[in-house]
């Protein structure tokens, strides 16, 4: 009889024990799981998520082994994430135990590497479970939609980026002197007949520029001195004879030239300055001793009483530095002139050989046609091959035209010929529209110096999701990509400043002005800027059709109207 009861007892016992091990691992409901963003979004070309996950209790079999993978899915393909190893309490290993009675939590971080075709997709958990050498089915769980991927638009916005221009240093104004000393001996303020010929020569100088087309004087300089030994009543009344005496003589010379130019005279009874910078460019013995004295004492009479007192120098002061110090300094300054905006213009599309590099330059700057630019810039090149300014300009065009493969040609001949911030930094926004953004990284490295090198360094930081860094490098720029990281970073009002002072508003101007209308629950926005983008790109509408950012307008009649 014990026989006979024995056996269905132990049957129906093993039958209890599968059926448990099977069913407490069965399927598991979503709300067991959050995802931290609950919509995915690309950040600098990832789709990061944080996945918090719970085993409920009596759900997690002791013997069981479960790997939980993220799974991003969507129409075509999928990426799978690194999946986590559980284990329940009777198994030996190193994952992380759940309690078959508690339950337990567990906490996830996964990554994707962002493609386009995430736009519409879908985040599952996929689990694989063993009980011993057992297989059991655990159904995949959807935990979260994606992937907005406004981000992921500076790939766009990059056009409308100013690339670094090779600036022309052309002045039509540039400001030039003539110098020449009258000497004097010591104690004497008399200018000398063979002192005669320089003022001579100065004189003539002042004609050939009085006569001059492209020159202008604007005034000549008397500057009299005398040397610092002696005292200070005999080398003021020196010097200013010396003054005197200098001035009369161009005053002469002027008159008799009928030049009417300012002369402006001055003295200086000690020149101590002139000293000092005339013993500090010689190798006379002891230098370094009087130049200590002069910086020790400030009184002139002291000053000259210490150097006097190194008996060893003295003399060789006297006889080399202090007669180079008793002169009359004749300065002539004037202005030459340069070319009118009309004779470079004239000349930049007639015969551009007589004009120099800074000139022919300039005369791009004085037209806004792109394509007579071009011709400048190409007549540059061929004159002037060794400057890179002009490639890189031509580059410049071209990049402004959306033509990025003959903008990089251009950049790179720019470098091969000097290796310049600004064909570095025009390159390093080549890379980025590449999305090449280690590359870009290198040659914006190399761009210190470039006035856009913030602007640019913006886009990479966009490009980096470093949202905040990249609005405080566009600072006040007014660009597409300024605006993309200021809605990026959630500075809403900043943003739509930004996208209604652009100069020359394009498309995506206008469909990142409908993102923001979608993020501030401002529906004639969206609606009203999508038209305008899918008027000047139709391609866009295709995009908002996916956008998840405009995911509570999909129902909308007028939103759908723009896209279908």
């Amino acid at each position: 009889m014990t026989k006979k009861l024995y056996l269905p007892l132990l049957m129906a016992f093993a039958v209890a024990l599968l059926t448990s091990c099977s069913s407490k691992m069965g399927e598991l409901s979503s709300d067991y799981f959050t995802v931290t963003p609950q919509v995915l979004e690309a950040v600098g070309g990832k789709v990061p998520a944080t996945i918090n996950g719970k085993f409920p209790e009596k759900y997690f079999n002791k013997k069981a082994v479960v790997e939980v993978t993220p799974v991003l899915k969507w129409n075509g393909g999928e990426a799978k994430g690194q999946p986590a190893v559980f284990q329940g309490e009777k198994v030996e290993g190193n994952d992380q135990t759940i309690s078959y009675k508690m339950g337990g939590n567990y906490t996830m971080k996964t990554s994707f590497d962002y493609v386009p075709e995430m736009a519409k997709s879908e985040l599952y958990l996929e689990f694989k479970a063993t009980i011993g050498k057992k297989t059991v089915t655990i159904p995949a769980v959807k935990v979260a939609d994606g992937v907005i991927s406004t981000s992921e638009m500076i790939g766009q916005t990059l056009g409308s980026a100013n690339p670094a221009n090779g600036d022309d240093a052309f002045q039509r104004i540039i400001k030039e002197k003539h110098d020449a000393n009258i000497m004097f001996l010591i104690q004497q303020a008399n200018v000398r007949a063979s002192e005669l010929k320089t003022a001579k020569e100065f004189g003539n100088e002042v004609k050939d520029v009085n006569s001059a087309v492209n020159k202008k004087i604007s005034n000549i300089e008397v500057s009299a001195y005398a040397s610092p030994d002696g005292g200070m009543d005999l080398n003021t009344k020196l010097a200013e004879n010396r003054q005197n005496n200098t001035a009369k003589i161009i005053d002469k010379d002027l008159k008799k030239a009928k030049i009417d130019a300012a002369v402006d005279v001055n003295y200086t009874a000690e020149d101590w300055e002139g000293f000092q910078e005339l013993v500090s460019k010689s190798n006379i013995q002891d230098k370094e001793l009087i130049l200590r004295v002069l910086s020790m004492y400030s009184e002139p009479e002291q000053r000259e009483q210490e150097i006097k007192n190194i008996s060893s120098v003295y003399k060789t002061l006297a006889d080399e530095i202090l007669p180079q110090l008793r002169r009359s300094r004749l300065t002539l300054n004037y202005e030459i002139i340069g070319k009118s905006d009309e004779e470079i213009a004239n000349l930049a599309a007639t015969d551009a050989k007589q004009l120099n590099i800074e000139e022919l330059l300039y005369a791009a700057t004085l037209t806004t046609d792109p394509a007579k630019q071009e011709a400048i810039y190409t007549k540059a090149t061929q004159i002037y091959p060794n400057d890179f300014r002009a490639y890189n300009n031509l580059g410049k065009l071209a990049y402004q035209a959306g033509n990025l493969d003959k903008a990089e040609s251009y950049f790179k001949k720019a470098v091969s010929i000097k290796d310049a911030p600004e064909a570095n930094m025009n390159l390093g926004l080549i890379a980025l529209t590449k999305g090449d953004k280690a590359a870009a990284e290198t040659y914006l490295s190399k761009a210190s110096g470039s006035k856009e090198l913030n602007e640019a360094l913006g886009n990479l930081y966009v490009a980096q999701g470093q949202y905040d860094k990249a609005v405080s490098s566009f600072g006040d720029t007014k660009t597409n990509s300024a605006a993309l990281a200021q809605i990026l970073a959630k500075d809403y009002n900043k943003a739509k400043n930004t996208l209604a002072s652009i100069e020359k508003p394009d498309a995506y101007t206008d469909y990142l002005m409908a993102v923001l209308g979608a993020r501030t629950n401002n529906t004639s926005m969206v609606t009203s800027s999508l038209k305008a983008a899918v008027a000047k790109d139709p391609a866009l509408a295709k995009k908002a059709a996916s956008d998840l950012e405009f995911a509570k307008y999909f129902t909308n009649a007028d939103f759908m109207n723009i896209i279908k």
